[in-house]
């Protein structure tokens, strides 16, 4: 069975730099968190066209070394939303992120 650290093919050099730009996120256009399950989270975010497309382009960045993320990214009503879900063997990572997002917003 993969671990986290096995699945991310993102070199080891360059997740201090992702992980920054995740909590920019976070810290600048988060205004929710919701954990719909163990293995989904949904984040509130500003909805403006560039929230939408700098969150797009991350999570694009993201699904390429983690594969195991499934990001989606939607605005209903004037709402942008992303949806994050793992699989089971995975809770653990969305589990950090969560708290990443809490700790930021």
């Amino acid at each position: 069975m993969d671990t986290p650290a096995q699945a991310c093919t993102l070199p080891a050099a360059e997740r201090p730099l992702r992980e920054a730009e995740f909590d920019e996120l976070f810290t600048t256009s988060v205004r929710a968190a919701h954990r719909r399950a163990p293995t989904e989270l949904r984040l509130d975010l500003d909805a403006t066209e560039q929230v939408a497309m700098r969150t797009a382009a991350l999570v694009l960045r993201e699904t390429e070394c983690c594969s195991f993320f499934t990001f989606s990214l939607t605005t209903t009503n004037g709402q942008l939303q992303l949806e994050i879900a793992v699989p089971e063997t995975y809770v653990e990572v969305l589990d950090a992120l969560q708290t990443r997002t809490e700790a930021t917003t």
